[in-house]
């Protein structure tokens, strides 16, 4: 019996599990097949970008096509909102949130959209003022306070949902499933990688010095 083919697929098997420490893929067969497919549409030539003559790092270009795109999905945000109740999108965000994991600690939620706390403070309040949450203390820290969307605040969601649907979409532009499902495991990786650095609440002052890569 020849084993040329087994000797070539065990080192991919052990590549795929290495990758997907963080179970993107299922464990099996076809998680192994999928991830095989990802990574063959991931052999791109080395793309041309501005500025990449004169010593243009990539890490600069993915840190400007990250801002750009935050830009871009703000101003899809805006039009979705224009001329509801909402003031900003971080508003419908947070409803969003409290509607999809149900209720949770003041700081949870303000900690699940990376905001600093005072900002998140005040977005919060907004919504209290609207009705569109409310606050109970919790039974397990009487410190703190619960927070949970409320009929008026799920009335308002979805009578906007249709826009916010639509800004989605656009933001998604012209990728298609498989494309969008390659983005989805890039930024998801990208996410974690910060989400570790986020949680230690390093002071702005300290966190280049802290952070090393």
């Amino acid at each position: 019996m020849k084993y040329k083919l087994l000797e070539e697929i065990l080192p991919l098997i052990e590549q795929f599990e290495a990758d997907n420490v963080n179970g993107n893929y299922a464990n099996d067969a076809e998680g192994f097949k999928r991830w095989i497919v990802n990574v063959q549409s991931n052999k791109l030539v080395d793309p041309h970008w501005e500025g990449k003559e004169n010593g243009r790092s990539p890490e600069s270009v993915i840190s400007t096509l990250i801002v750009h795109m935050n830009r871009f999905a703000k101003s899809y945000s805006k039009a979705a909102i224009w001329g509801s109740d909402f003031s900003t999108q971080e508003e419908f965000i947070y409803l969003i949130t409290l509607k999809s994991f149900g209720e949770m600690t003041k700081m949870e939620l303000i900690k699940r959209n990376i905001h600093e706390k005072s900002v998140g403070m005040a977005i919060i309040n907004r919504l209290l003022k609207q009705g569109w949450v409310s606050q109970e203390e919790s039974e397990l820290d009487k410190r703190s306070k619960m927070i949970y969307i409320t009929e008026t605040g799920l009335l308002a969601l979805e009578k906007q949902m249709g826009s916010i649907r639509h800004a989605t979409r656009i933001v998604s532009g012209d990728l298609t499933n498989e494309e969008k499902m390659i983005l989805i495991n890039l930024l998801t990786k990208l996410s974690d990688f910060h989400q570790v650095i986020y949680d230690k609440n390093i002071a702005t002052e300290q966190l280049l010095d802290k952070v090393k890569i």
